[in-house]
């Protein structure tokens, strides 16, 4: 009986052992759009990094190392984004560790609710008209959300010490016209739909009644 209490024991103990050590061995993985994964690498050759999907168990995916700037773990941070003109990588590592919690910012603060609802109201009445032309000015309207100048919410930034850094402006704003042009093409659907519906649903039929 004491034996197998023992061996229960050390069987407890490896097993929370193995889990604080897993925990412990986490990888971040920043990508240089602003994304972010916490996983475990397996490998890290031949021009890309694989590791365990954090959705879907034990399966491995992989990601080309261009894609990544830097992975960090309990021994520290590895950059893997390199200067490199000929491929479009002009800034400095510096730089573009702004570029990317400008990104960061705008994904988690910037809304864009105003070219989210104009667009529901453009599509809307666009589909209401019922003409095959209506999916025009909705599909018009997002192609030049991206025009307009990006207006910074203070609240939505992170360290106000970033302001400073024109390519966190950058990495900010680009993200956010992003973030625009896929509220408003969601708005647009969305208004389109309903606009058709109504025009289907309720303005036709009324027409053919009212001809008859």
């Amino acid at each position: 009986m004491k034996n197998l209490f023992s061996f229960s024991m050390i069987v407890m103990i490896g097993l929370i052992a193995t889990k604080v050590c897993s925990q412990n061995n986490n990888d971040t993985i920043l990508l240089v759009n602003g994304d972010v994964i916490i996983t475990s690498i397996t490998d890290t050759t031949k021009g890309v990094v694989s590791y365990k999907s954090p959705k879907e168990g034990k399966k491995d995916r992989f990601i080309e190392n261009d894609r990544i700037f830097s992975i960090s773990n309990n021994k520290g941070e590895k950059v893997y984004y390199k200067v490199d003109t000929i491929a479009g990588n002009d800034l400095s590592v510096d730089e573009m560790r702004y570029y990317v919690k400008g990104e960061q910012d705008a994904q988690n603060g910037f809304k864009a609710r105003g070219s989210f609802w104009c667009n529901v109201a453009i599509g809307a009445v666009s589909g209401v008209t019922g003409s095959f032309l209506s999916p025009i000015p909705p599909f018009g309207f997002t192609a030049l959300t991206g025009l307009p100048t990006i207006k910074i919410d203070h609240v939505t930034v992170s360290n106000l010490e970033y302001l400073k850094h024109d390519t966190y402006i950058m990495g900010y704003e680009h993200t956010a016209r992003g973030k625009r042009r896929t509220k408003s093409l969601v708005g647009g659907g969305i208004g389109l739909v309903g606009g058709l519906g109504i025009f289907w649903g309720i303005l036709q039929p009324t027409n053919n009644q009212l001809l008859k």
